[in-house]
């Protein structure tokens, strides 16, 4: 057995912030990864604003493209395109590129990596946390932070709860130059046939990343949705280089961050982003947040931060899926004007969360009118 001031279950952006900003701060810091780098994260891999700040004094981003226009399409049809003409809005990465560098900064601020480690379970005992792994072995931490997703062994011990659970599908497709050519430096995003679905296309130079998301127990209706996308863009004939699927989990309002002497952080933690379903800001931010919690000595302090700077954003969130489950095409209408496609560039520059966009007159009265209207489809329903 080993002490360690703090371990780190999962090698993700969250855990890999939280390391860093611990280590850099001098505490003896361990991460724990089940994998081995550089690994291929199921990912839109799309980074706004706010996650480029998080990471601006840590690594050169491996960005494959710059994105300044989106195409938007309500299930197919009514596209239309907008560009940013002060420049890019998102910048696009491939996730194993994008975590192994914020491996080597974790490593280069003092953290130890361990690799193809998996953890089986914590015991929390007056003095820390002991770690049973997979292969009998034993480490005791006077802190854990779980950042080990939102099925982990540390979800479970600190006993995480969703209100909302959804099936995201993706394909990597590996395209031809004239391809790279029609989707360089923009991406298209169709709000979906289902209750708070949608579909996307990321260019990353010579692969496109396509996927959906849609609410969990409509698994065929959305690998239907995934066929017909794919197959509408001309896709169909390729190949993907992977093909995956995962469940994305978003927290409960009231559902604990901390457990004595174990935090969870990003996806362990349910942190994302309710309607669009973005993670990396998050999990890059909640990190940081229960590193320097641990580099303070103060767990509580976590908790705290995570309410006041990443709750408040979510709630929004919540607020905007729901009319957006019922009317998707009121959001595809307001995107196109001059005030919506404002919002939406704010929101991609890091400008703005959604908490504070829906604080906005404008914002709060067309949410309030369209949250009066008649739904023409069935209501959104999450089970956890």
């Amino acid at each position: 057995m080993t002490d360690w001031q703090l371990v780190v279950i999962g090698g993700g952006p969250a855990g890999l912030s939280a390391a860093y900003v611990a280590a850099r701060r001098g505490v003896r810091t361990l991460v724990l990864e089940r994998a081995a780098h550089p690994r291929y994260k199921t990912c839109g891999g799309g980074l706004t604003g706010t996650s480029l700040a998080a990471v601006a004094d840590r690594i050169e981003v491996p960005v494959h493209d710059v994105v300044d226009q989106v195409t938007f399409t309500l299930d197919g049809r009514r596209p239309f395109t907008r560009r940013h003409r002060a420049g890019h809005l998102v910048s696009l990465v491939r996730r194993e590129e994008f975590d192994d560098r914020l491996r080597a900064a974790a490593v280069a601020a003092g953290a130890e990596v361990r690799e193809r480690v998996t953890v089986r379970a914590l015991d929390q005992t007056p003095d820390g946390v002991r770690l049973r792994l997979a292969d009998g072995a034993t480490l005791l931490a006077r802190t854990v932070v779980g950042a080990d997703g939102s099925s982990g062994v540390s979800a479970r011990h600190v006993g995480v709860r969703c209100r909302q659970v959804d099936l995201g599908l993706e394909l990597e497709l590996p395209v031809p130059p004239p391809q790279q050519t029609r989707w360089r430096h923009r991406v298209l995003l169709d709000w979906g046939p289902l209750p708070g679905s949608y579909a996307w296309v990321f260019p990353k130079g010579d692969r496109l990343t396509v996927g959906v998301i849609a609410g969990r127990g409509e698994g065929e209706r959305t690998r239907e949705y995934l066929r017909r996308f794919v197959d509408r863009l001309g896709l169909s004939g390729l190949p993907p280089a992977h093909d995956s699927g995962h469940l994305t989990r978003c927290r409960a309002d009231d559902s604990p961050l901390r457990r004595g002497r174990v935090l969870v952080a990003g996806d362990a933690a349910g942190l994302l982003e309710p309607w669009t379903r973005e993670g990396i800001s998050y999990a890059l931010r909640s990190g940081e947040l229960a590193g320097e919690a641990v580099a303070d000595g103060d767990l509580a302090g976590y908790e705290r931060a995570v309410e006041r700077r990443l709750v408040p954003a979510m709630r929004a969130g919540y607020r905007l899926l729901d009319v957006f489950s019922r009317r998707p095409e009121l959001f595809h209408a307001a995107v196109a004007t001059p005030p919506g496609w404002r919002a939406f560039t704010r929101f991609c520059l890091g400008r703005a969360d959604f908490g504070q966009l829906v604080e906005r007159m404008p914002v709060r009265t067309a949410l309030a009118l369209a949250a009066r209207l008649p739904s023409p489809r069935a209501s959104l329903t999450h089970q956890p």
